[in-house]
């Protein structure tokens, strides 16, 4: 994959100046600004950001680096939803950018003429995205390749998906990957809080009824597709050997009051919390650094980040490409496990092993910690978007 280095000497492709790197996105979410202000921070890089609305992701305000709103046309053909950002042709120009940075996805129909009016003005261009969507035909996966191959550069989320576009033609040194992190920041500080007062802890546990260590946490919105009735099937086949284990689902979505009424049907309501969504650091740190496990058994994306950052191990399935890109930060016996995907009697035997074996937990805790503390960093992310903008700028001069 490409191989220029990050850090480099602050200046631009030529006579100093700063290489002026314009990203365009569909939205501004919460978890991105930190990424945006670590790129806005790197020397000989000017950062702007335009950005648009995705319907069910809320935009927020820029915080270090310069943003601006750019208004999105939402499109269906034959029933297929199809979107059109101008700003990605307007931005196409030399008058505007140095290198031009855009969402990859075929969906986007301006990123087509965006793609080719920069490579007739000399704009480099570099394709932010997964590299594959879940479920996607062998057609769709060969449009994406094809985009990708009209641009500088193609940036993504995890090394899977990069040698799959590499395999399928797109240059080697044309393909980076940004590792997808989380800000450490705020968790690390929650975390370090409350391990300060051990008191704290235990009084939280008491007061939730979380004593005895035996607790099973998920984190996220309650959608059929993260399949936690298959959690709640496993509590209830191991229930019995572990006599205080609570298994605490904390989210809102439209899967809860099946969720709820499952867990009477099962007999385990009392082994079993519902207390809503948490979206305060410091009040979920509590019940992170309450559990033993975080289990999540479909569609798991970010949430690992989340519970490593808490020294807290991973159990999932075993369909990688069924997860997000995440997925690549789990480790199996080294920071969490994996059951047999969609096997509720698989998931009780994993858990089982898990809360049954106090240095196994602990062992795959630290590892989950050095993971995101060592790999998952949001400067190693940047990093890898800094050497494909570094690629892009410098690809003028070849």
């Amino acid at each position: 994959m490409g191989t220029p280095e990050p850090h480099q000497t602050p200046g631009g492709e030529r006579g100093g100046r700063p290489i002026r790197f314009v990203l365009v996105q569909p939205a501004l979410p919460k978890y991105r600004v930190p990424v945006f202000r670590e790129m806005a921070s790197r020397g000989g890089i000017d950062f702007r950001l335009l950005y648009g609305e995705e319907p069910g992701l809320k935009n927020v305000p820029a915080d270090g680096f310069v943003a601006e709103s750019a208004p999105m046309r939402h499109l269906r053909l034959r029933g297929q939803p199809l979107f059109w950002q101008s700003a990605q042709t307007r931005s196409a120009s030399r008058d505007v950018a140095d290198v031009l940075g855009m969402t990859w996805n075929t969906r986007y129909m301006s990123g087509w003429p965006a793609l080719r009016l920069a490579r007739l003005r000399g704009v480099p261009t570099l394709l932010w995205g997964h590299g594959y969507s879940k479920n996607e035909s062998e057609k769709r996966f060969r449009l994406r390749v094809r985009m990708g191959k009209e641009a500088t550069a193609v940036l993504l989320y995890n090394h899977t998906a990069a040698e799959r576009v590499i395999e399928a033609g797109i240059p080697r040194e044309r393909v980076f990957v940004a590792l997808n992190a989380l800000d450490q920041g705020p968790i690390q500080s929650a975390r370090e809080r409350w391990i300060s007062e051990p008191a704290r802890l235990e009084a939280f546990r008491r007061e939730a009824g979380l004593e005895g260590g035996k607790v099973v946490l998920f984190v996220s919105r309650l959608d059929p597709a993260n399949r936690v009735d298959l959690l709640l099937q496993a509590a209830a086949k191991i229930k019995d050997r572990h006599g205080a284990l609570r298994v605490v689902i904390v989210g809102n979505g439209p899967d809860l009051d099946r969720l709820r009424a499952m867990a009477g049907t099962l007999g385990i309501a009392a082994n079993v919390q519902f207390p809503g969504a948490i979206y305060d650091e410091d009040r979920l740190a509590g019940y992170f650094l309450a559990s033993r496990v975080f289990c999540y058994p479909a569609n798991i994306g970010l949430s690992i980040l989340h519970a490593f950052g808490y020294g807290v191990p991973v159990v999932t399935g075993n369909d990688i490409a069924s997860h997000n890109p995440e997925i690549e930060a789990i480790r199996e016996g080294e920071n969490g496990l994996l059951f047999r995907h969609d096997d509720a009697d698989s998931l009780a035997q994993v858990l089982d092993r898990q809360l049954g074996d106090a240095d196994l937990s602990a062992r795959l805790g630290a590892g989950a910690h050095r993971t995101v503390m060592e790999r998952f960093t949001l400067k190693n992310m940047v990093d890898g978007m800094e050497a494909a903008v570094r690629y892009c700028a410098a690809s003028r001069a070849r």
